[in-house]
């Protein structure tokens, strides 16, 4: 590893540490230039081959784990989710589709895997999401999108705690 300051061509490693995911690795190295030996940290990981979103439209853009973060941390927003749910689903997703994909990803495929987790881990948060994905036109495709929910396996789990699945049997709905 070159030297940032003097440009030598050797250093050597001092001591090294892994991140708490195991991801990176950070190496704490020494010049071997007598006249410089300064001390410098470098950072390794791995480098992923770029993976391509194809949108709805047939468009391509790189996938950008960032966004997928956004989206996740706007349906959790204001919701009992602690950041540390957000960041493993974010993990749990990206791996996923890295996986599963290995240079294009339809959109679709994210939306369903993000919707997926979200359905396990908030009610509130799985339908504002499905709002935003699946384009809601009008308070009838929500509302149907909110008994599919109530009547899955983690709706009803959920509604017990609200009585959700209660009003909607009130109302004649179910």
């Amino acid at each position: 590893m070159r030297c940032p300051f003097c440009q030598h061509e050797s250093s050597r490693v001092l001591e090294s540490r892994t991140s708490e995911d195991l991801t990176i690795v950070r190496r704490r190295r020494e010049c071997f230039n007598e006249a410089c030996m300064r001390r410098f940290t470098t950072y390794e990981k791995v480098e992923m081959s770029p993976l391509m979103v194809v949108k709805k439209d047939r468009k391509r853009e790189e996938f950008s784990r960032d966004k997928l973060y956004t989206g996740i941390r706007k349906a959790c927003e204001k919701r009992p989710i602690p950041m540390s749910t957000i960041d493993q689903l974010t993990d749990q997703v990206e791996r996923e589709i890295r996986l599963e994909f290995e240079r294009e990803v339809p959109s679709d495929a994210i939306g369903e895997k993000i919707m997926n987790g979200l359905r396990d881990i908030d009610g509130v948060a799985y339908v504002r999401f499905a709002s935003v994905y699946r384009q809601f036109r009008d308070i009838e495709t929500f509302a149907k999108e909110i008994l599919t929910f109530l009547n899955s396996e983690q709706g009803r789990g959920q509604a017990t705690e609200s009585n959700g699945a209660e009003f909607w049997r009130r109302e004649g709905k179910e």
